[in-house]
């Protein structure tokens, strides 16, 4: 993070001309039209064309494509995300000419507190979900919030939304400890888990950086945390500020009574300090969803909204997009897709998809970044053995380059009848020839496996 003498909040007024690094981003989109917003002349750069860059120029900003110093032009102030480097040309250009570089969670974070209520919602797992069922609630509820979100809603035919209400709801990502930047007046720890372990030292380190990030919540703000989970609950001990508490196997705040399932998903009724709070069908999966309604549950009854807006909410909220989205059917086997890219998101996903009553379940799964992969290699083939069949495509790299030397072949080694795909034309290939009526096709990670369910549909 650069060491900028002045605050961004000095920047973040009228008139003042701010160069987005990688705006076509999901964060950086919305960024660009919050700031439009308040005033501020907004120009960047993207590495290609997308609908997200038209959709800004539509607004009258100026895009380009491609980075290079001569696109800095006379702005005032540079804003990039993690993804962007020092080398880059524009940031280095930047330096060069004495024009401060900010990172992106500074931008939000100013930007929040001109926000009466600012729900930040964080964890390992589950963020951009409960972020979801938050603004499905919120919405419901006419709050008109703005809202940031690290995937697509079909409710908002995007990741964000730029509102006129008195709340602002924000996923929130530990990594490179983004979120100490923020000013939340919500806090929401959904898990606390070992996971980044390419940026932090083990998992006492990351329950560390979690309470600091409690530890913001000014006086008269809300923690709310899973009980359920023992690094949650770790991350807030000591904490002087009380804390609000979710869960379903511990005594907890906002719990789950007379559950049942209906058509396969949960029902259920939301008691909050033992009285009747919410009655609740949701129309996604699994128990991790059970905890994640609740968290955002406990976020509105927190801010003080009705139990018909979390009731409303959460019946028309049938998941985020890459969150077991369904895709379509190929040679009778349904296809889904989703973002699981850690053992116990994995877990999550495997198990519920086993409840489900399919014939096979056939995983295609992409690791994500090489440290992950190592670090929790153990982890990863347990999980996957829950698959019937497990296909491995080779590790997504991100930000990283292979200093270590893996390969999801080795994985596919320590796996029974898995197989190893050297890339997602092959992944497709593989599927194709595996499909079957009554299978569930699973393709999943956090990068572009994706594209090979996609593939396959399109050949279909």
């Amino acid at each position: 993070m650069m060491n900028n003498s002045t605050p961004i909040r000095d920047y973040l007024v009228p008139g003042k001309r701010v160069h987005l690094v990688g705006i076509g981003g999901v964060s950086m989109c919305p960024l660009a039209e919050v700031l439009r917003g308040m005033g501020l002349t907004v120009q960047g750069s993207d590495m290609t064309d997308s609908d997200t860059v038209k959709h800004l120029r539509s607004l009258g900003i100026h895009v380009s494509i491609g980075h290079s110093a001569e696109n800095l032009g006379d702005c005032d102030f540079v804003v990039r995300t993690a993804a962007v480097h020092d080398e880059n040309p524009e940031i280095s250009g930047a330096v060069a000419r004495g024009i401060p570089v900010y990172e992106r969670a500074q931008a939000w974070g100013a930007i929040m507190q001109h926000y009466p209520n600012a729900l930040c919602v964080s964890g390992t797992h589950g963020k951009t979900t409960t972020t979801s069922m938050c603004t499905h609630i919120f919405m419901a509820a006419q709050a008109d919030p703005t809202v940031m979100i690290g995937g697509t809603l079909p409710l908002l035919h995007s990741g964000y939304r730029v509102g006129h209400g008195d709340t602002i709801i924000l996923e929130s990502c530990e990594y490179c400890n983004s979120f100490l930047c923020f000013f939340p007046t919500v806090a929401v720890i959904l898990n606390v888990e070992a996971d980044h372990l390419d940026f932090f030292k083990d998992l006492e380190d990351i329950e560390h950086s979690f309470h600091t990030f409690a530890q913001l919540v000014p006086a008269g703000g809300h923690i709310i945390v899973n009980a359920d989970n023992t690094g949650a609950m770790e991350s807030v001990a000591g904490l002087e500020h009380p804390v609000f508490t979710f869960g379903l196997d511990h005594p907890a705040d906002c719990t789950a009574v007379n559950l049942t399932n209906v058509d396969t998903a949960p029902a259920f009724d939301i008691l909050i300090h033992g009285e009747l709070y919410a009655h609740v069908n949701l129309h996604v999966f699994g128990h991790h969803n059970i905890l994640n309604a609740l968290a955002a549950a406990s976020s509105a009854y927190v801010l003080g909204l009705p139990g018909k807006a979390v009731e409303e909410g959460l019946a028309s909220f049938t998941g985020a997009g890459r969150r077991f989205e369904y895709k379509g059917e190929y040679n009778g086997a349904k296809v889904y897709d989703d973002y699981a890219h850690h053992p116990d998101e994995l877990h999550a996903l495997l198990t519920t998809a086993r409840d489900m009553g399919y014939q096979r379940l056939v995983v295609a799964f992409q690791p994500h970044t090489y440290s992950r992969t190592a670090k929790l290699f153990d982890r990863f083939v347990e999980e996957l053995k829950l698959a019937d069949v497990a296909i491995l495509a080779e590790i997504y790299a991100a930000r990283e380059q292979n200093t270590l030397g893996i390969s999801s072949a080795d994985l596919c080694q320590k796996i029974p009848g898995a197989v190893y795909c050297s890339t997602l034309d092959k992944v497709t290939a593989q599927l194709k020839a595996l499909a079957q009526p009554g299978d569930l096709i699973l393709t999943v990670g956090a990068g572009d496996i994706y594209r090979a369910g996609e593939k396959l549909l399109q050949e279909g």
